[in-house]
């Protein structure tokens, strides 16, 4: 184990109940949210985001407004971070009007990703997306669940260099895809990297989490909520009154202050086609956070249940 993730491990045991947010990855505090720093660039991510893919592919059925309602109010609360999955050309030719909007157009970190394989097609999907977000530079431009990576790495190493993509990065988003993740960063050294973590997938703090930090390597976070089965499994548990202790009053707060009381998340993607769950979790990311001894009895009660 090397210096820095003993460093890592041993602050993480001994977090203090409040100020970490402002410590933690660069953490600064601006309007309405904590944000975190990118380490090779110093731009600094909100740290809560919005995981758009559900809330976009309803575009056919709901129409555009539920998009919209959801990104005013992530703005709204200091939050700038989308992340994308091309799926359906249709939703996603509006959801590229809606992020051009006037209010939206400079204000949006906005993430993408290749799923497909081969060179070609890989290729053929970032000029869709290009063409369908009407953005020239894509902010983050990811390689999902290391489909294909070893051909589509330096293509998109060959985008950021022109300019097309500003950072890229690879995505995981399963437990059995960590060591496929873990022998990519052996070699390689993204800008961003996005993995699943929550409360009740706890695997990533073994090995990956660590691994970033000492890289000082971004990291995004999927499934906070396992998909919504997080609430299923605590629809009828009360919340637990000691949770007031760390500003935390739903179950949706509880799950993302344990994750951002790591200090190697950078920005946590919550997913939601509902302004009023946007903004409570948005608001997650500003007070205290909890310590070393809550961190241990929210893993308990939930190991419990």
């Amino acid at each position: 184990m090397t210096s820095n993730r003993r460093e890592f491990l041993t602050a993480l045991s001994m977090l203090p109940l409040v100020g970490f947010a402002t410590r933690a990855a660069g953490a600064q505090q601006t309007v309405g949210m904590t944000t975190r720093r990118i380490a090779a660039t110093g731009e600094s991510l909100p740290a809560i985001g919005l995981g758009s893919s559900k809330l976009v592919e309803e575009i056919a059925q709901n129409g555009e407004e539920p998009l919209r309602q959801v990104l005013r109010t992530l703005v709204a609360n200091g939050g700038r971070v989308v992340d994308t999955w091309p799926r359906n050309a249709a939703n996603d030719g509006r959801f590229g009007r809606v992020i051009n909007e006037a209010e939206f157009r400079d204000r949006l970190f906005v993430t993408a990703k290749i799923d497909r394989v081969g060179r070609d097609a890989g290729i053929s999907q970032f000029r869709e997306v290009q063409k369908l977000y009407g953005r020239k530079t894509i902010d983050l431009m990811q390689v999902f669940s290391l489909t294909d990576v070893e051909t589509h790495w330096p293509n998109l190493r060959a985008w950021k260099d022109a300019g097309e993509a500003r950072y890229i990065g690879v995505t995981v988003s399963e437990d059995k895809r960590h060591a496929d993740l873990e022998r990519f960063l052996q070699r390689e050294k993204p800008d961003v990297v996005q993995m699943n973590y929550s409360i009740t997938e706890r695997q990533s703090e073994q090995r990956l989490l660590p691994m970033a930090a000492d890289r000082q390597l971004p990291v995004i976070i999927n499934r906070p909520f396992m998909n919504g089965t997080y609430f299923k499994r605590l629809e009828t548990t009360p919340m637990p009154p000691w949770a007031a202790d760390f500003g935390c009053t739903s179950w949706s707060q509880f799950a993302l202050k344990y994750i951002l009381a790591n200090p190697a998340v950078t920005c946590v993607l919550t997913e939601t086609s509902n302004p009023k769950h946007m903004e409570e979790n948005a608001r997650t990311a500003s007070g205290p956070l909890p310590d070393a001894t809550a961190l241990r009895r929210m893993r308990e009660l939930i190991d419990a249940l």
